[in-house]
């Protein structure tokens, strides 16, 4: 168990003998010292995440996986969404950074409450892996905020879902794991579907992937 978990069970313990004669004051320090325990939780497992996502990282290698960037964890960023099946079948292709088009179906519309505003983003099916065994459950969600182009990446970034996450219509989007498309690193290399208009929120989102350093 790592240092800051200690530190905060310790305060939980040491908050439940010094206050134990005082019911109303101990039933809230518990409560602050549970939410900091799962805060800390949180925090300490996006850590690990994002570190994995650097050491993983299959364009940026070497010493250059220092140039990745990116914001503090917040929990703010991660909410609830809501999920709308899409009634339609057809096929949509999207640009690229490159010469070629992605094909993509229209999925389902996510609707959540981010800094008190109602926001919604579509979440597609890409046409060549819908029929791979592996990726078959796959969601793509490419998105553009009020950060591209001058904290983020100039095309927008990219989240990450699976159909297996919705559950009772509902799922976690947690835009701490926002990233960066391949072609943010690299030019004239890879085909990045650059997010539809309906994706574009005028919201700023302070999480996930900033700016490739060496592009600052």
């Amino acid at each position: 168990m790592n240092g800051p978990v200690i530190e905060i069970l310790f305060l939980i313990l040491r908050r439940l003998t010094c206050n134990f004669m005082k019911k109303d004051l101990l039933i809230f320090c518990v409560f602050i010292s549970v939410k900091s325990f799962s805060q800390t939780l949180y925090e300490d497992s996006l850590k690990t995440f994002l570190k994995g996502y650097v050491q993983n990282h299959e364009v940026v290698k070497w010493n250059d996986k220092e140039k990745l960037d990116f914001y503090e964890v917040n929990k703010a960023y991660r909410v609830m969404a809501h999920f709308k099946p899409s009634q339609k079948s057809d096929w949509l292709s999207f640009k690229t950074s490159g010469t070629k088009t992605k094909v993509f179906k229209l999925y389902g519309t996510l609707s959540f409450t981010l800094n008190n505003q109602s926001w919604q983003l579509n979440v597609y099916q890409p046409q060549e892996l819908i029929n791979n065994e592996e990726y078959k459950n796959y969601l793509f969600l490419p998105f553009t905020d009020a950060t591209t182009g001058d904290e983020t990446y100039i095309s927008g970034r990219y989240l990450d879902l699976a159909t297996t996450d919705i559950k009772n219509g509902e799922t976690t989007l947690d835009f701490n794991k926002a990233y960066n498309p391949y072609c943010a690193y690299v030019s004239g290399v890879y085909n990045c579907p650059i997010p539809p208009k309906e994706n574009a929120l005028t919201v700023a989102i302070k999480a996930g992937e900033k700016n490739f350093k060496s592009r600052h």
